[in-house]
């Protein structure tokens, strides 16, 4: 959700607005690289170490280490996103570096997935034949691709706290949350999830990691599209009540067009 209104100050950015638009800018960049470093963990594609690499551990303890891991992420994601905590967190962080201040942690969460997480090999399923391995990948792929086309959908730079810190850079004020009407979000509601469940799903082998590591995200986003939607129905009310009864959550299905999409994480 954005609009962006150009603000009336002419006044030159201060020392603190050029360094906190570097701040936003350099916690993207970490981002970008961890997000496609992600990629090809999940995937076992280009990176040295994927998801089903890494130190041993006895079955018992990579399953307690690996949800210790995607808890820490799953809180992290929830509880900064919630109303509540980012009044408390504007009391500490500025208001303009406040977004850039929660990718960075959710990006130090994902990381420490990947660099803690302990491999579980066993195979569920593994498809041998190579057009079919190819076809999940491109599935697979093709999931991911979705997530990155609905954050250009809604507002691609606001979203990972860009535009906040160059808006501040350049004296205008912080955009205002609005209703906005892109293709993707007239399909379902939450095309992002539903690229990451594609993307984790796909696999042309299965192992018993990456298993639980789909399971366990899987679930996290339906238990956080709740809470995500609780708090939109707060922000915006009935109009957000009408959208969510003619626009499907996840699944696509035949339907009028729905309202427009108001963004949030």
């Amino acid at each position: 959700m954005s609009a962006h209104r150009p603000g009336t100050s002419t006044t030159r950015p201060d020392a603190s607005a050029v360094l906190m638009a570097a701040y936003g800018l350099v916690v993207y960049a970490l981002f970008a690289v961890v997000f496609v470093y992600t990629i090809g963990w999940v995937e076992g594609l280009v990176v040295p170490r994927d998801i089903n690499e890494g130190p041993g551990a006895s079955t018992a303890v990579a399953i307690v280490a690996d949800l210790i891991l995607l808890s820490i992420f799953a809180v992290q994601h929830s509880v900064m996103a919630r109303p509540a905590f980012k009044r408390w967190w504007l009391r500490i962080v500025p208001e303009p570096i406040e977004r850039s201040t929660y990718v960075l942690a959710a990006t130090a969460a994902l990381a420490l997935i990947i660099w803690l997480w302990r491999p579980l090999p066993a195979e569920i399923w593994h498809v041998s034949p190579t057009s079919a391995r190819v076809v999940l990948y491109v599935i697979s792929l093709a999931g991911w691709a979705l997530v990155l086309l609905a954050t250009f959908a809604i507002d691609h730079f606001d979203l990972f706290g860009v535009r906040q810190v160059l808006r501040n850079l350049s004296g205008k004020s912080p955009a205002t949350p609005d209703f906005r009407t892109p293709g993707l979000y007239r399909t379902v509601r939450h095309p992002l999830y539903l690229g990451f469940v594609i993307a984790f799903w796909a696999a042309p082998t299965m192992t018993a990691g990456r298993l639980l590591f789909a399971a366990v995200t899987t679930g996290y986003i339906l238990v956080a599209i709740r809470f995500e939607e609780h708090d939109l129905i707060g922000v915006f009310g009935s109009r957000y009540r009408n959208y969510r009864r003619q626009v499907p959550m996840l699944v696509p299905h035949p339907r009028r067009h729905g309202h427009p999409h108001p963004v949030d994480m």
